[in-house]
């Protein structure tokens, strides 16, 4: 045993112990203080359970301070950073939107857009306090902004609920120069700063005269000066508080405020305009006394057509613009403000046939001379298999008449909708017991073909609103006896195919239309006449459910425009997709009924056009419309014929058409025209 030396000589261990480590130096109590102030105690030592990940006040303030700074610097670098643009009014640039046929030539060139500026001297003052009401009424005294409308504006955004306008007329100035209309943070926060920027380097009276001056109010106008031209055909300066009452109502999307678009657009102006008023006098702007004197709407003036868009070239640049409008992300201010190319989808060739093929069947019609030829109407149009429209109808001229013959859903198809009651039939099959088992039907499949035969429910005869029993009716009041459902098909006898729908369930036969292409607001009441077209699709919804029966089942909705870009760089559409609305062999059975139809049947009227015809005609009870549908492989068409004024749209009998004897079908005039177009089409 050694002796232990001082300083540190080595210390006697005993067996099985092991040498203790060096002693370190140890630190004095002010660094482990310190040491323990630098480390975020997270989750926290010392607490159990939920409270050990509840963060204590301490931390939350810190990491809300930290936020702030962060949340602070990135704002401050991006107001730095965001510049106001040099030329506010360059977006101005006239342009022409320019339209194409299918192969690439040249259709239609519409524009300029139409601006003019004028000095805010030159608004009537109640003019400018009726946008100001309408809009910002806190335009003089706010900084550019408002607090509480971004606040609400974002909040929607971020957490994303309906987008919210949110904006000082500041604001809406910013978003005209910039010319975008996205509701996005980012764009948000540019409209924010440069708004913010401009307050500071504008006078409200150069801003708002910036702003009167690049709104857009419909009609293609650009600026308050054409909008009173376009609307009211006078100088700007000639308004008075009720027409800028109207103008400023425009201000909130002229797409639903234009009394020229439609009833509900001219209820939605109407109840605008006169809040305009209330609020002006709420403001201080306008006296009591002189709004009581304004009580009657001021009516606009129609909306002038442009000389190229006569013959049909109006309707095919109509349709083209409303498929860009509902498929793409471009508002109607921005197509307005021109640069667009549009490549549709119309042949010229095939509308030049179609349109002629109307001309010389008509040549009879004389509207002069017999009553019963008076306020004759005719649609038509043509799809391909892959919904393409490549041709219509839609009336004599677009500048003698606006309204589109071709796309109307105001007139019943009748008996041209029971092909689609038989593909429901095949495919659904029937029942006919309340809650027994649905039975499988086919071609083969026999009904009642009596005229005046009961329509039947499972309990019993179905009784209508008025009373009665409801019957069948058949052209001609003609009785076949037990008939097959493919006879019934081919011969147009309507009453086996109401009472097929009944059995298989009106809802079903609605859904199998809805998966060929009828618009939901196009269909008519589930009634036994929904069997039998008490539906009112247009002619180019017709043609493209029948275009399914021909392509094996498969669907795809019309479209008009096979893509579009502005100034050569490509912008988004949204073209549709085939679907199987139909199994392959429903298809086919529906498709042998309705060559068989053309071959034998009622349709056979239409066999001159060529072979491989597949057809239904289509009549109405009450004779208001006649109708042909029908396809040849390559194209489908449907041709109607109605009598209406346009003012009301009240549907007059066809009787007498064309001094036609009285049991002359209604069909008579459709089928000339569908089998004269169809002909000239094959070839084209």
């Amino acid at each position: 045993m050694r002796d232990q030396q001082d300083g540190g000589g080595a210390e006697e261990t005993k067996p099985g112990r092991r040498r203790p480590f060096p002693s370190r130096p140890r630190r004095s109590r002010g660094n482990r203080r310190r040491r323990r102030s630098l480390r975020i105690d997270y989750p926290r030592g010392g607490r159990r359970g939920v409270r050990r990940w509840l963060p204590s006040w301490r931390q939350l303030l810190l990491l809300g301070g930290a936020g702030a700074a962060v949340l602070t610097g990135l704002l401050a670098w991006f107001y730095a950073t965001t510049k106001v643009p040099e030329d506010l009014n360059s977006f101005a640039t006239q342009q022409n939107n320019v339209y194409y046929w299918a192969d690439g030539t040249e259709m239609a060139r519409i524009g300029p857009t139409n601006r003019q500026e004028v000095p805010l001297g030159r608004v009537p003052e109640p003019v400018q306090w009726a946008v100001l009401a309408a809009e910002n009424a806190t335009f003089y005294s706010d900084p550019g902004i408002s607090v509480t409308g971004i606040g609400r504006a974002v909040s929607e955004m971020v957490t994303g609920g309906e987008t919210q306008g949110g904006s000082t007329i500041t604001q809406q100035y910013v978003k005209n120069i910039y010319l975008n209309q996205r509701q996005d943070l980012s764009r948000k926060l540019s409209e924010i700063v440069i708004a913010i920027k401009l307050d500071d380097r504008m006078s409200k009276q150069d801003i708002l005269a910036g702003y009167l001056n690049t709104s857009w109010f419909g009609r293609g106008s650009y600026g308050i000066q054409r909008a009173a031209a376009a609307y009211y055909g006078k100088d700007v300066s000639e308004l008075d508080p009720s027409e800028g009452a109207f103008l400023a109502a425009l201000l909130k999307g002229a797409g639903q405020y234009d009394p020229a678009l439609g009833p509900e657009n001219r209820k939605r102006a109407e109840d605008r305009w006169s809040w305009t008023l209330d609020r002006m006098v709420e403001v201080g702007k306008l006296s009591a006394a002189e709004r009581a004197t304004y009580t009657t709407f001021p009516e606009p003036k129609p909306q002038p057509k442009s000389a190229g868009l006569s013959g049909q070239t109006g309707y095919l640049v109509d349709m083209a613009r409303a498929y860009v409008e509902s498929h793409s992300d471009i508002t109607p201010a921005q197509f307005d403000l021109g640069g667009h190319q549009i490549l549709t989808t119309f042949e010229k060739p095939k509308v030049d046939a179609l349109a002629a093929a109307v001309q010389d069947a008509t040549k009879g019609i004389d509207p002069d001379n017999r009553e019963a030829d008076k306020l004759l109407k005719v649609g038509a149009a043509s799809v391909a298999p892959d919904g393409r429209i490549v041709a219509l109808y839609g009336g004599p001229d677009y500048l003698k008449q606006g309204f589109n013959n071709a796309n109307t859903t105001t007139v019943p198809i009748g008996s041209a909708f029971t092909p689609l009651v038989y593909a429901a039939g095949l495919t659904e099959g029937v029942q006919l017991r309340r809650g027994g088992s649905r039975v499988p039907v086919t071609p083969a499949s026999t009904y009642n073909g009596d005229d005046g035969a009961n329509v039947m429910t499972p309990e019993g005869p179905y009784w209508g609103r008025d009373g009665k029993i409801a019957k069948t009716a058949n052209d001609g009041k003609r009785s076949w006896g037990q008939v097959s459902l493919r006879s019934a098909m081919e011969q147009s006898v309507n009453g086996p195919l109401m009472q097929l729908g009944m059995d298989v369930g009106l809802d079903r036969v609605q859904k199998t239309a809805g998966d060929l292409g009828v618009l939901p607001g196009s269909m008519g009441e589930l009634v036994p006449a929904f069997g039998v077209g008490n539906s009112t699709p247009s002619a180019i919804r017709a043609a493209d459910a029948y275009a399914a029966f021909g392509a094996g089942g498969s669907h795809t909705d019309p479209y008009s425009v096979v893509k579009i870009s502005r100034n050569g760089v490509p912008l988004g559409l949204q073209l549709p997709t085939a679907v199987q609305a139909l199994p392959t062999a429903v298809a086919a059975e529906v498709d042998a009924a309705l060559k068989g139809s053309v071959r034998d049947g009622a349709a056979k009227a239409v066999a001159e056009a060529g072979p491989g015809l597949a057809a239904k005609p289509g009549t109405t009870p009450d004779r208001t419309a006649g109708w042909i549908v029908g396809y040849n492989g390559q194209l489908s068409t449907a041709v109607t014929v109605f009598r209406a004024d346009l003012k009301d749209m009240k549907l007059l009998s066809l009787e007498g058409l064309g001094g036609a004897a009285p049991d002359v079908p209604d069909t008579a005039l459709p089928a000339r025209i569908w089998t004269t177009y169809m002909k000239s089409a094959a070839g084209r």
